[in-house]
């Protein structure tokens, strides 16, 4: 249960942070000259009612410890007064980053529950630190708050649902292609040549092409499951193009084979598979190139 909430607050972290940005930002005077305590309680007595579903409201100096007893709505919830945080990620982040930031799920100390905080940073007209605000919201409570619509959530299963049809067409296909690649091999004179070599080789590389593909878009499309490496749907694209590359490479090369003991005229055509397969080398080499450079 909880693996499964922390993966959702991943995929939907971006969203969390920019409500809790939007609600702090909105309310909090900032970057104004004379802020006082008073102004910051009075700002959490709004928020306080903006979001009905919080752990706990609290301020903290500029040593990171905590000013007066958290607000809220529970009162064996309302502690904390003179306690140091400032080795609290939330707090440093915060201060590092100079914007709101959005704390990992941790279990909170208030009732052992999976919780993140929000933390914004107060500062004067003179960009001096003067508070950090932070409110505790347990993990369950921030994931209702983005959770997406009715139609959103139909039209994401049934993406899900078209992804899964095709990639299941895609995978017959592979079987078809392995079994033409494998079957191939098994000559009914028990003499395999040359040419059966290369169209065995062309059809199992492409069915290894194929089903990397399908791989690719279960795990990610149906399954819902992000990437841990930077470039990991890059990984899949160089794979799949070399395959159909190697592939076409193999046809070129079985056909200067076949028109050497034949037909040389027909020469031209394998030169224009060749430039082909340079082409696609060539975009291939430019694709790389990108990605490494964004990446960079």
């Amino acid at each position: 249960m909880f693996i499964k909430d922390m993966q959702r607050f991943e995929d939907n972290r971006y969203k969390a942070r920019a409500y809790m940005t939007y609600i702090l930002t909105r309310n909090l005077p900032n970057k104004l000259p004379d802020i006082r305590l008073e102004s910051i309680r009075a700002a959490l007595d709004k928020i306080e009612h903006d979001i009905s579903v919080f752990d706990a409201l609290y301020i903290l100096d500029t040593s990171g410890r905590q000013i007066g007893n958290a607000i809220a709505l529970k009162k064996e919830f309302e502690i904390g007064d003179g306690e140091d945080k400032s080795s609290k990620a939330y707090f440093y982040r915060a201060v590092n980053l100079k914007r709101c930031t959005l704390s990992d799920p941790y279990p909170s100390i208030l009732n052992n529950e999976l919780c993140v905080t929000a933390s914004m940073p107060i500062y004067d007209n003179k960009d001096n630190l003067l508070f950090v605000v932070c409110i505790d919201i347990s993990l369950t409570n921030i994931l209702k708050m983005i959770e997406t619509g009715y139609s959103e959530t139909i039209f994401t299963y049934f993406s899900r649902i078209v992804y899964f049809c095709f990639a299941a067409v895609l995978f017959i296909i592979t079987c078809f292609l392995f079994q033409k690649g494998l079957f191939s091999l098994f000559h009914p004179q028990g003499e395999v040549g040359i040419q059966v070599i290369f169209q065995s080789t062309i059809a199992i590389t492409l069915a290894l092409a194929i089903f990397d593909l399908t791989k690719t878009i279960i795990e990610e499309e149906v399954f819902g499951k992000t990437k841990k490496e930077i470039n990991g749907i890059q990984k899949t694209m160089v794979r799949f193009l070399g395959s159909i590359i190697i592939a076409l490479a193999i046809e070129a090369l079985m056909l200067v084979f076949k028109l050497v003991s034949s037909d040389l005229s027909q020469m031209l055509y394998v030169f224009y598979l060749i430039g082909g397969i340079n082409l696609l080398l060539i975009g291939l080499s430019i694709y790389l190139f990108a990605v490494k450079y964004k990446n960079n």
